[in-house]
């Protein structure tokens, strides 16, 4: 009977509007969260998302500390945190952790934004302990051997020269370092040659002990898991009450918006790679909705607006599009397209032509039907992933404080008009201050102030 529910899911999330799919009886099945969660007085909140009829687990560390907790001087140790904890702990070696990373399977994955810092793995439901034991022994006892320091800090170094190799990447950088002029937001997630290099063994130390507490972490297990068994391994190892209430929370400040004009020069490049940027609303605004679905709309699939004016009809570019990043506090539009260094302004004006229609005329209740449905779809064929699964708890738990159902999402998503979209297009898009960046072999580009204003 499962197997006969699967097929119809995937059909009709492709052809029938948000609407009617929230009244399908069958959408129940997937739908069918059993989220628990403990919050233990001065240690980590524990969230488990139970799935039935898998035999796959998902488990979570996420530590609420990133690039933008840290001082200047410091720029980058959480990332550089995040890759030296693999060096080995006072009971596994490096080669110890790589090779039981292996026998699990091999699914662990880690990562540092702005605001977290997270550590994941993805096993067979019956080794969960193990996992659990091995992650949680690099978080809490990494031995910071000095030697083993020193050659991450190559391997971090190395990391941003590969960076500065891909145009995309390395004009995203250049980009937000001017669009959130001194603020860590601005500031490199992997830091600098020069502050990596100073983070020898008692500065990490020190920082891992203040940033790596109980209080500050969240663990996000999801498949066939039992909140119970999480809950007592949770115990087992992380200590709470020792939370220092100066944390890195305590560093975070609201970014101010810059509008720059960046054109970088590259001979190098075959193509040229811009950005066209705007602020939008944070992660936590109500009107978040509405802005994933207007990125969409704009820039969000082949149907979109710009997908279909600059590449299908057009043919100027084989990567285009607009997403939405948001933080905590603030959220960044921004549109992005990788073309001939000859018909980059083409396609800004493209882009900022189709801006300018949204501002002034909204958009129709075809594209934003169509929107919702790709969202359905995102969201509900996502629930068949552990790992998806385990990073939403996370993420809720961090930016809202509670878990927000599916059907709460898929409601506030429909839920969400033309005139909506419009609106939220005006408050943001309505400036003279939208900000723009390019690098390439592009000379004799110029675009100023009058040509980007809306």
């Amino acid at each position: 009977m499962a197997d006969e529910l699967v097929l119809p899911l995937r059909d009709l999330l492709e052809c029938l509007p948000l609407s009617i799919l929230l009244r399908l009886p069958f959408l129940i099945i997937p739908m069918n969260e059993i989220i628990n969660v403990t919050r233990v007085p001065g240690g980590p909140t524990i969230l488990t998302d139970t799935m039935s009829g898998v035999r796959s687990a998902t488990i979570g560390f996420f530590f609420k500390v990133g690039s933008r907790h840290e001082p200047s001087e410091l720029n980058g140790i959480s990332h550089f945190i995040e890759h030296t904890v693999f060096k080995g702990t006072r009971r596994r070696t490096a080669l110890d952790i790589a090779i039981e990373t292996d026998r699990l399977g091999g699914n662990l994955d880690a990562f540092t934004t702005h605001e977290e810092t997270g550590f994941a793995i993805k096993v067979i439901d019956e080794q969960l302990p193990r996992a659990f034991d091995l992650i949680a022994d690099m978080l809490i006892d990494p031995r910071f051997d000095e030697t083993d320091l020193k050659s991450e800090q190559r391997v971090i170094i190395e990391e941003m020269k590969m960076i500065e190799d891909s145009p995309e990447e390395y004009l995203s950088e250049i980009f937000s370092e001017a669009f959130f002029p001194g603020h860590p937001l601005g500031m490199n997630i992997a830091g600098t040659p020069k502050t990596v290099r100073s983070f020898d063994a008692t500065k990490t130390r020190e920082y891992h002990r203040d940033t790596y507490q109980a209080g500050n972490l969240v663990i996000a297990a999801a498949g066939n898991v039992e909140h119970k068994q999480i809950v007592e391994l949770a115990a087992k190892y992380f200590e709470s009450g020792k939370q220092n209430n100066a944390g890195p929370s305590a560093a975070i400040s609201k970014p101010e918006y810059a509008a720059p004009i960046i054109i970088r020069q590259n001979n190098n490049l075959e193509q040229a790679h811009l950005i066209l940027a705007a602020p939008l609303v944070s992660g936590a605004d109500d009107r978040r909705y509405a802005a994933d679905l207007l990125a969409s709309i704009l820039g969000g699939g082949t149907s979109s607006r710009l997908w279909q004016k600059v590449r299908e009809e057009r043919g100027l570019a084989y990567s285009v599009g607009a997403v939405v990043s948001m933080h905590q506090d603030c959220g960044l539009f921004s549109v992005f397209a990788g073309t001939s260094p000859d018909q980059v302004g083409e396609v800004v004006d493209l882009a900022i032509s189709e801006i300018r229609d949204v501002v002034a005329n909204g958009v129709t209740g075809e594209e934003l039907e169509l929107a919702k449905q790709q969202t359905a779809a995102s969201i509900l064929l996502g629930l068949e992933d552990s790992a998806a699964r385990a990073a939403t708890l996370a993420q809720q738990e961090m930016l809202h404080g509670r878990q927000i159902s599916v059907e709460e999402s898929l409601e506030k998503f429909d839920a969400v008009t033309v005139a909506d979209i419009q609106a939220l297009a005006t408050e943001h898009f309505t400036t003279e201050a939208m900000a723009f960046a390019a690098i390439g072999d592009v000379k004799g580009l110029r675009v100023g102030r009058d040509r980007l204003s809306m």
